[in-house]
């Protein structure tokens, strides 16, 4: 094995939320060594929210969201290269880019982010079918949307959704075709994805429920797609949400461990001397969830400075509980916590109304919480109703679920 260059660059690859608030993170911490940032995207990390939001309703700059202002890491003296890394080589401390250079590193931290999924039908190299991911991806769909009279969104979880009413706020008709009953069933559960299938036909969306998509129709630009179902969907522009899967190099030589990302361990260190994880592409051992790994911004922006600090030689565990938020219409959702199973599921208030909580129980202990319109952002109002929820997920509390439902039970009091 070559011996580690102390005079190589700390190494991110990968530009995006996680990327960029470990480089921060670094500096923060009086780490002064070399810091090189390594990403196929030009332009400064930034958060990826309002691309299916108010950047693509031109309601929201961008530069709202950058990690740091583009000035900040040339006067911090952080090395930003625009490229792909072809080839890790984990003994060597080397990466392959695909421009053909190779770049020697200290520690590595993979902040890669995930890919969508591949999207192959008949007819999906048409015109006005896109998929969104990336800043550019954004652009196109937004221009496009200028002139589109009915769109299609392929998929309804958040992506999804949250495309299908930016489109309709943007006065474009939108159909919408999900495999499952309601939009965001695999998330948030048949009950509570109810309310956002509510939501979105009152605001005019079509929603084409236990379907899928079997192609599209049109010369030289998308015209109609059909389903499964023999449903004609007529369309002048697609967006299709259908999930997106970690974004891994290759590497040479030691393999670190990987399924559904890199595993790294609660400190977020791979299973290679050296090499870190952080964001998407990071399947983290949480103290209190167990294996998860998480797609949403707040863990991004979180474990990449977590990482960053295990990298400085922290052996602190990475315990954030979890929490994302949605916006959609004039409707917010808030959730805290983790299930993605669950053997009972709690309401408190009115699904009807709009206005509930909903609580995840697995064998009588609580593993998450949602609000609809609750108000109060669990990371902003410390004493407002899902900053409760949250203590009481991280509590490992066993609520009686009479008491979860009764409004006039405090939360607190469950504790």
């Amino acid at each position: 094995m070559a011996a580690r260059d102390d005079a190589a660059p700390f190494m991110i690859l990968g530009g995006g939320l996680a990327g960029g608030n470990a480089a921060v993170a670094l500096r923060e911490h009086g780490y002064d060594g070399p810091v090189t940032i390594v990403g196929p995207e030009a332009g400064v990390p930034f958060g990826r929210p309002p691309l299916s939001k108010g950047y693509l309703r031109s309601e929201e700059a961008l530069a709202d969201w950058y990690v740091k202002p583009p000035d900040w890491y040339d006067g911090h003296g952080i090395e930003r290269i625009e490229a792909t890394a072809v080839e890790v080589d984990a003994d060597g401390h080397t990466v392959l880019l695909d421009s053909g250079r190779t770049l020697a590193y200290q520690k590595l931290l993979l902040a890669t982010g995930a890919r969508n999924r591949r999207f192959e039908l008949p007819g999906s190299e048409l015109a006005g079918i896109h998929q969104l991911r990336t800043l550019d991806e954004c652009d196109a769909i937004k221009s496009e949307a200028a002139s589109a009279r009915r769109a299609l969104v392929i998929g309804m979880s958040f992506i999804g959704c949250e495309v299908a009413a930016s489109l309709t706020q943007l006065g474009v008709g939108v159909t919408a075709s999900l495999p499952q009953r309601v939009p965001l069933e695999r998330v948030l559960g048949v009950e509570a994805g109810a309310a956002f299938a509510a939501i979105h036909r009152e605001m005019g969306v079509e929603l084409l429920t236990d379907d899928q998509i079997a192609g599209f129709e049109g010369s030289g630009r998308v015209e109609a797609a059909t389903t499964v179902k023999g449903a004609r969907v007529q369309c002048d522009l697609v967006v299709a949400g259908i999930g997106v899967e970690p974004d891994l190099p290759a590497f040479a030589g030691s393999q670190p461990t990987v399924s559904n990302g890199v595993l790294v361990d609660a400190a977020c260190r791979a299973s290679v001397p050296d090499v870190y994880g952080a964001g998407d592409v990071a399947n983290h051992d949480h103290p209190l969830f167990g294996r998860v790994r998480v797609e949403h911004y707040n863990n991004a922006e979180r474990q990449g400075r977590a990482a960053a600090g295990s990298m400085l030689g922290s052996d602190a565990p990475y315990d954030y509980l979890h929490s994302f938020w949605s916006d959609q219409y004039e409707h917010k959702l808030e959730y805290v916590g983790h299930a993605t199973e669950w053997d009972r599921f709690v309401v408190r208030g009115s699904v009807e109304q709009l206005q509930f909580l909903g609580f995840y129980l697995q064998q009588g202990q609580l593993r998450a919480a949602m609000g609809l319109n609750r108000g109060g952002d669990p990371e902003l109002d410390r004493d407002g109703e899902m900053a409760t929820c949250a203590r009481l997920v991280a509590a490992r509390t066993r609520p009686r679920s009479d008491d979860l439902a009764d409004e006039d039970v405090e939360l607190s009091s469950l504790l």
